[in-house]
């Protein structure tokens, strides 16, 4: 089974580039298997960068580009991948400055269905769950119809997995969508570690933010309830906020580094690489989301659950599901608090016990969610797929009647369309 994974990839820095590399090096894992085969179908970058070892990639689109559907289709009439799989954002394709882009780009899924491959979609969120006013959109009215356009375009491909339960109960309630999967985010690790307890509060209880920041993901409030509120009452706590820009918000995080770069106890990191997020994880204390809104299930959320860290949010709809049908252990607040935000952190900070009990939840949780179990489910999806179709040129097959001369001609001619599926 020939696979062709259409993400942002390493070493481009584009949203989901992270998730697109886990699930693409998880899938190389399914290539000692002889039956499956794997192809990136990366995002072309602005500087060319060395190719990551041991992937086959084709960087055959880019960012804010109309003519990406001809470079792609090109690329897959020369591969003939039996799944073609799409890691989207609505905003893969384009920013908010170029929404028409990011409009074309959601119809690569249904073009490529319509040339013939199986098109299959994981959607990290939807449009009718996001906040749009928070998110900075200035003609939310029309915004809002053209999601509802672009979601309706996205139900095109054969199958969709979304990331939360809400997610697909609105996709087929109010857009009456077919083969919609839910399926969980998932942990970027296959052998998650058990936490060293050791290396937190021994002897500073670093209190770490991280994601994409600038727009509804902002620092602000959680740096003011940090300098007024908790060093006072804890001496030892480090505040770290790690990870770069929102693509929406160019020079967020270059204005806190130049604001905050001589302060004792507040770090401000930037891009963190894939290499350093290990110790950066496993030395916190707690995992703070101080955000206003959110767009789907929470990627931090679940690097906290793969390194034990305890979890402290904003309570956004969103992220209460993903709690309750994960088995997360998270700690609530509302949205905007920030004397209530800062009351939870100290509460945390000085109950060690309550630490652990968290962090081994959530350590539990992630055992139960690790990539390779993810990545399965989609395989076997795929693979179940390809037999359906196999089976069905048999049974158009079996349907000629024996009497005519040419049926094992034609049985021979149907089996290269049906042979191959693995």
């Amino acid at each position: 089974m020939k696979i062709c994974l259409v993400s942002a990839f390493p070493p481009s820095k584009m949203v989901l580039n992270e998730y697109g590399y886990h699930v693409a090096r998880e899938l190389q894992d399914f290539q000692a298997d002889p039956l499956v085969s794997l192809t990136v179908l990366g995002d072309e970058m602005d500087h060319p960068q060395p190719e990551l070892q041991d992937f086959d990639v084709e960087r055959c689109w880019k960012v804010n580009r109309f003519s990406n559907h001809r470079k792609l289709l090109k690329v897959l009439r020369e591969i003939r991948p039996n799944v073609v799989w799409f890691n989207l954002v609505f905003s893969s394709f384009g920013n908010k400055d170029n929404p028409i882009a990011a409009f074309s780009g959601l119809t690569l899924p249904a073009i490529t269905r319509m040339a013939g491959y199986y098109t299959h979609v994981t959607l990290h969120h939807l449009i009718d769950h996001v906040d749009l006013k928070d998110a900075g959109v200035r003609n939310r009215t029309l915004f809002k119809v053209a999601g509802h356009m672009a979601t309706r375009t996205l139900l095109m491909a054969n199958s969709v997995s979304v990331l939360l339960p809400a997610y697909r109960r609105t996709l087929i309630d109010k857009y009456r969508g077919e083969n919609i999967h839910f399926r969980a985010h998932g942990i970027l690790s296959a052998r998650p570690e058990y936490p060293d307890f050791s290396r937190r509060g021994n002897p500073q209880h670093r209190i770490l933010a991280f994601g994409k920041w600038g727009t509804y993901k902002r620092c602000e409030m959680l740096i003011e309830a940090f300098e007024e509120l908790i060093l006072p009452k804890a001496p030892n706590a480090r505040l770290i906020i790690a990870g770069g820009n929102n693509p929406n918000a160019g020079g967020y995080i270059e204005g806190l580094q130049k604001q905050y770069k001589d302060h004792p106890t507040i770090t401000i990191t930037g891009y963190v690489e894939e290499e350093d997020i290990p110790e950066m994880f496993s030395s916190s204390t707690i995992m703070v989301l101080p955000y206003t809104s959110a767009t789907g299930a929470s990627g931090v959320a679940h690097l906290a659950a793969e390194y034990g860290v305890p979890l402290l949010s904003s309570d956004i709809p969103d992220f209460v599901d993903m709690c309750e049908n994960e088995g997360l252990s998270m700690k609530f607040f509302p949205v905007g608090d920030k004397a209530a935000m800062a009351q939870q952190i100290l509460e945390l900070l000085q109950s060690p016990e309550e630490q652990r009990e968290m962090a081994e939840q959530n350590f539990s949780a992630a055992l139960r969610m690790t990539m390779p179990q993810i990545i399965r489910q989609y395989v076997r999806s795929f693979d179940r797929h390809q037999r359906a179709r196999a089976l069905e040129a048999v049974s158009r097959f079996r349907r000629i009647p024996s009497w005519i001369p040419s049926r094992s001609a034609i049985f021979r001619a149907s089996a290269p369309r049906w042979g191959t599926w693995g």
